[in-house]
């Protein structure tokens, strides 16, 4: 199958979840390299000040107030869409959220809400984009996560939506296929992210949240995404430590539950106190930023995606870096015959 993904300069991309984290961050890069935004999310007051800024800026951007979890409002972003600038060529379903608590101590209520959005907040707006870009052709990007490959404890139905969102997303892509659509779907799977991802999660835990080590920066994720509104991929990971996790759990599944079982709750909490226990589950909470507030190291590019979005780049990356290495052995290999 062709795709004719047209140059982002070119484009209108719609982004759900635009008010904070992956989505603000995709937004912004956006409409710095030319394309014209419409941005989804529940938080009017923060989608106006991010237009505002995008515009101010010189970039063209338009602001739908929308809960993704509920169909006719996904219809209003396409309206919105239509109506400011014609259509769309690219969508991306950024919008989710996570619980942090043991499965059996969650409600059936907070459960079923993460799902409206995480899972069928993606289905809506994949299929209303779907139907709008059979004519012209386009991309689809859903944000799926590491975690749909590998589940975790304490964020357990986090990962059955994600490992949800991945199951539908390669059915899509399936279908479209046998239909000869000339529509791209790209799957997009980040490890953990310095995002307010946390701060935005109900919390079941009585302890301050956190993410597992490795942690990367929104921009990482956000180059990915618009690395494939313009060329095709199935899917990219962000973070060889997400890709070490996932290929481990295909070999080895029974060692990864040991693993997980062993380490990863203490993982995900910090020996503190919570501050907003509800998070943005059925409310939007405080948004409008990009990073978070995590307190370990967060690595700002990842070889590996940059290897499978820009192996010509990624290549002149490794061999500097290999450079380096060679350089600072030599230099320590001198300084000991000197002594």
């Amino acid at each position: 199958m062709k795709y004719s993904l047209k140059p982002l300069k070119e484009q209108v991309i719609v982004i759900t979840g635009a008010s904070s984290g992956i989505g603000l961050a995709t937004a912004k890069a956006a409409a710095k390299k030319g394309a014209k935004v419409v941005l989804a999310a529940r938080n009017r007051e923060a989608l106006e000040t991010i237009e505002q800024e995008i515009r101010a800026e010189g970039g063209q951007a338009f602001h739908c107030v929308a809960d993704v979890g509920k169909k006719e409002e996904v219809q209003w972003i396409v309206d919105v869409a239509l109506r400011e600038f014609g259509g769309f060529d690219t969508w991306v379903n950024n919008a989710g959220g996570s619980i942090y608590g043991k499965l059996a101590e969650v409600s059936d209520e907070d459960h079923r809400r993460m799902f409206d959005t995480n899972f069928w907040g993606l289905v809506y707006g994949s299929l209303a984009a779907a139907k709008h870009l059979k004519t012209n052709g386009g991309a689809i990007i859903n944000v799926g996560s590491e975690v749909s490959d590998v589940s975790i404890p304490l964020q357990g139905m986090y990962a059955a939506s994600k490992h949800a969102v991945k199951g539908f997303t390669d059915a899509l892509r399936i279908e479209l296929l046998e239909d000869k659509a000339p529509i791209s779907v790209t799957l997009i799977k980040p490890a953990g992210i310095d995002t307010p991802y946390p701060e935005h999660a109900k919390n079941y835990t009585g302890k301050a949240l956190t993410l597992p080590a490795p942690v990367y920066t929104p921009e990482e994720v956000a180059n990915a995404i618009l690395e494939a509104a313009e060329h095709h991929y199935r899917d990219i990971m962000i973070g060889g430590g997400a890709k070490v996790m996932s290929s481990l759990n295909k070999r080895i599944p029974g060692v990864m539950d040991w693993i997980s079982s062993t380490v990863m709750s203490d993982q995900q909490v910090l020996d503190e106190a919570p501050t907003n226990v509800e998070g943005s589950l059925h409310h939007p909470s405080t948004a409008g930023k990009v990073r978070g507030n995590h307190k370990g190291y967060v690595m700002k590019t990842s070889l590996y995606t940059r290897a499978k979005t820009n192996p010509v780049k990624a290549g002149v990356l490794a061999l500097a870096a290999g450079a380096a290495v060679m350089a600072l052995l030599n230099t320590s290999k001198k300084n000991g015959a000197r002594k």
